[in-house]
């Protein structure tokens, strides 16, 4: 079995990756339990650019920041407790969604509209964990907890989702044409 390995420029970008969400997933505003964040366009633009490894990865780097303290979740909150608390399972289903949506964007070679629907499908499987672990922690009904935490961010997430994959796609090319990165760059 052949070892695979992040090369630098992979791990380069994942770290700008990382903290470009580190820097834009702090700004929210509050919407009931959940706030609105970017993060989960940066997600999108992310594993876009640098694929679905090297995006979970930047994921999981951001997420263990923010476990360790770093001011890096939503209103400028970090440590175990934002991860243990009613809202965590949205951020620990980050990972969840980068590793969905680009796997299948990957396998469909960065087709822009099957990239749109594979972000439909990470953020559905976002919403499911996310609201099961709100329900869980709060003893909420499905029906008020999909009220409070899931139809409120659909046009939003939509409105993300075209964003994050259409300048994710113009970025990727860029780098590409730049020979910054190979069109087959995973």
């Amino acid at each position: 079995m052949k070892e695979k390995r992040f090369t630098i420029y992979q791990i380069c970008f994942m770290a700008l990756m990382t903290a470009i969400l580190c820097i834009l997933a702090p700004m929210s505003v509050p919407v009931g339990p959940v706030p609105v964040t970017l993060a989960t366009m940066v997600i999108y633009f992310t594993v876009y650019v640098i694929g679905p490894w090297a995006g979970t990865g930047s994921v999981c780097i951001y997420i263990m920041l923010g476990i360790a303290g770093l001011p890096v979740f939503s209103g400028y909150a970090g440590g175990l407790g934002k991860i243990a608390g009613p809202t965590g399972g949205y951020i620990v289903g980050y990972i969840f969604m980068a590793l969905i949506g680009g796997v299948i964007i990957e396998k469909t070679r960065r087709n822009i509209w099957a990239a749109m629907l594979a972000w439909v499908l990470g953020t559905a499987v976002l919403y499911a964990f996310g609201t099961a672990w709100y329900i869980y922690l709060t003893n909420s009904s499905l029906a008020g907890a999909l009220g409070l935490c899931v139809l409120p961010f659909i046009p939003g997430d939509i409105a993300k989702i075209v964003l994050g994959t259409l300048i994710g796609k113009a970025v990727r090319a860029a780098l590409v044409r730049g020979n910054v990165m190979t069109a087959a760059a995973k």
